[in-house]
């Protein structure tokens, strides 16, 4: 009974260990510093949206082609909810608009964000944005 109990207690305090461990990088209100490439499922295949590059709280792009012209600030809370603070190239063009952008930091594969965006008809497309393995 006693052993019961004892591995009971281990589990739980492994278990908050490990959600801690993941929560604390949302704690810090930042995405890891690198380049994230952006895609969107349509169509039967893969669409490239450009890459944001994330450096401390300030990001730049999507970029395509050639290079981002100016950065801008962001926020995220502690739910890994992102808030962008300037355009977002074609996320927030021609009558689209941002409804959520959510980021996942598991340490199990690399750092990302689902942008999701509301098109001018109402449909929502989300596309995946993920930092290069190599960073």
């Amino acid at each position: 009974m006693t052993s019961g109990i004892l591995r009971i207690g281990t589990g739980i305090l492994f278990l908050a260990a490990a959600t801690g461990s993941a929560r604390a990088d949302f704690s810090d209100g930042k995405m890891p510093d690198g380049t994230y490439h952006c895609e969107v499922y349509l169509l039967g295949m893969f669409l490239n949206l450009g890459d944001i590059t994330i450096k401390g709280n300030v990001y730049t792009g999507p970029v395509t082609f050639g290079t981002a012209r100016q950065g801008y600030n962001y926020q995220m809370d502690a739910n890994g909810v992102i808030s962008w603070l300037g355009p977002l190239g074609g996320y927030t063009a021609g009558g689209n608009s941002l409804s959520m952008t959510q980021a996942t930091l598991d340490g199990q594969s690399p750092p990302s964000f689902d942008i999701i965006m509301k098109q001018p008809d109402g449909a929502f497309t989300a596309s995946t944005c993920t930092r290069g393995d190599n960073q």
